[in-house]
């Protein structure tokens, strides 16, 4: 995440100056926090103010927070209309993502993806290492779905989710499930699952007998969509990111 920060000729700056500039704190409260040891650089807690460090490469905790780096990269939220194809082009002439980031100068990608029938949260970025790990099953982020099926979902078949079902490509866990509302001819239901495969939550919900009628995605690990108007990007906060690195070992 880029942030204008004045450092040294050789390229570093004292850590208290950086921890101001970075919005931690005002300067003093932020020496005072180095010297009460709530400040860790690459590991080791840091108390001796006037300390300098590489603010491109230095991983720097305060009270347990993840600091994210000075960089170049972007880090997107994106509400994904339905109908929209998550990919930059489509031979099918469909739209697609780049349609709702043309003004970004940025050449962005997505981190994993939404079928187009789906809406809601998706991660753009030009930090290629975060994309490929934030999307690999071995760092099992967490995604929260909720959907809108067919029929009057009952706690029997809440059970059987969680439980586990076996698709044809394998065995899938949910981690958390609940039944929002209910009705006579639908249900309203939140999934929370660990798994990229294609339309993953679709084929779950209609192996258990309801059909999917609408589908979004309202959470990615620890992001939450919240209000953001469908179609519209936000910048993750330096908060958001920090807990992303932590989470991905970066």
């Amino acid at each position: 995440m880029t942030r204008e920060i004045a450092v040294d000729d050789d390229g570093q700056i004292r850590l208290q100056k950086l921890l101001a500039q970075s919005g931690v704190a005002s300067r003093r409260r932020c020496e005072e926090l180095m010297l009460a040891g709530e400040v860790e650089v690459d590991g080791e807690v840091v108390t001796r103010l006037g300390t300098k460090v590489d603010p491109r490469t230095a991983v720097i905790k305060v009270s347990g927070k993840r600091l994210p780096p000075i960089s170049d990269h972007v880090y997107l939220v994106l509400n994904k209309p339905r109908g929209v194809v998550s990919t930059m082009s489509d031979p099918q002439g469909r739209p697609t993502l780049t349609d709702l980031v043309a003004d970004r100068a940025e050449r962005l990608f997505h981190v994993g993806r939404l079928d187009t029938d789906t809406s809601g949260l998706l991660l753009l970025t030009n930090d290629g290492e975060f994309a490929h790990r934030m999307a690999h099953p071995s760092f099992e982020v967490e995604k929260t779905y909720v959907a809108e099926v067919a029929g009057r979902l009952d706690k029997a078949t809440l059970a059987d989710l969680l439980a586990g079902v076996t698709l044809d490509d394998g065995p899938v866990q949910v981690r958390r499930a609940r039944i929002l509302a209910t009705a006579a001819d639908k249900s309203i239901v939140e999934l929370v699952i660990h798994e990229g495969r294609n339309r993953i939550v679709r084929r779950l919900l209609d192996q258990v007998g309801h059909p999917v009628r609408q589908l979004s995605r309202t959470r990615f690990g620890p992001i939450e969509l919240g209000t953001l108007r469908s179609g519209t990007l936000r910048e993750l906060s330096d908060d958001e990111l920090g807990t992303l690195l932590e989470l991905v070992g970066l």
